[in-house]
């Protein structure tokens, strides 16, 4: 068997917990990518400079005006209780939507990036397959891959919105245990959406789109979240994300190509 390519039978398919250990190493290698190909990688951080400036300034304002917001709401349905009640709703909703916005911030910044900068991770993911072989994909443009490239991304933020800033939002209003329940279940939900928006160019590539690539992900499953839990753990760290989106589109890369059979080594 070709080194790093997954089992084709099911009776010799690795557990869910080697698995998910997988799927931190191809993130690992990601960064790697950065030792190998540095001029490469470093090309990535151009668009993730922008996508970050533009969503802390969105993050920024959020934060002026979060007082206000959440005395609006308290307003709306609390204006009979008593001080003491409206603040601590107040709170907790204040809280909800600290969080909410943070894990929105988050996984939307992927998909901005790679909005932005398509041309600049097409090139990442393209050169290293070229590198690993065999490459016998169809030679497209840049423009010709960026419609169905963004327009995949602007699903996932949709589908984000729905599975995973509502519930986080909502555990987030529990009191004292939803701020430790809100983190874990935007990490589980958050680290599922990026994979699935990190594969989509060197998935694209294979003229397979986001609904064939869903069904291909939830089928490695534990593969995908322990690349993808990490990834979005990175992300929370201040200007991490800039330097973790070109090394996660590197390891995306040879995500997609691990559950296609082909070598990673």
């Amino acid at each position: 068997m070709t080194a790093g390519m997954p089992p084709s039978s099911p009776a010799t398919r690795p557990s869910a917990g080697s698995e998910f250990v997988w799927g931190l190493r191809l993130l690992g290698r990601g960064f790697g990518m950065y030792g190998k190909y540095p001029g490469l990688l470093l090309l990535g951080l151009i668009p993730a400079v922008i996508a970050f400036v533009v969503l802390l300034a969105a993050f920024v304002v959020l934060l002026v005006f979060l007082d206000d917001i959440g005395k609006g709401i308290v307003g709306w349905f609390a204006d009979g209780w008593s001080n003491d009640a409206r603040s601590a709703v107040r709170f907790l909703i204040e809280a909800a939507i600290v969080i909410g916005a943070l894990w929105l911030s988050v996984v939307t910044y992927t998909a901005l990036t790679l909005i932005i900068g398509d041309p600049f991770y097409e090139k990442i993911s393209e050169e290293i397959e070229r590198r690993l072989g065999p490459y016998d994909f169809p030679e497209l443009p840049w423009y010709r891959t960026l419609p169905r490239n963004a327009m995949d991304s602007i699903r996932v933020i949709g589908t984000q919105l729905v599975v995973l800033v509502i519930p986080v939002l909502l555990v987030g209003l529990i009191p004292f245990v939803g701020q430790v329940l809100a983190p874990i279940l935007g990490l589980i939900i958050g680290g599922w959406l990026l994979t699935t928006d990190l594969t989509g160019i060197p998935f694209n590539r294979r003229g397979i789109f986001l609904t064939e690539r869903r069904r291909v992900l939830r089928r490695n499953r534990a593969l995908a979240l322990g690349f993808g839990i990490p990834v979005a753990a990175l992300s929370l760290i201040p200007f991490a994300n800039i330097v973790v989106i070109p090394a996660a589109i590197a390891g995306g890369t040879l995500l997609t190509r691990r559950v296609h059979g082909q070598p990673i080594d």
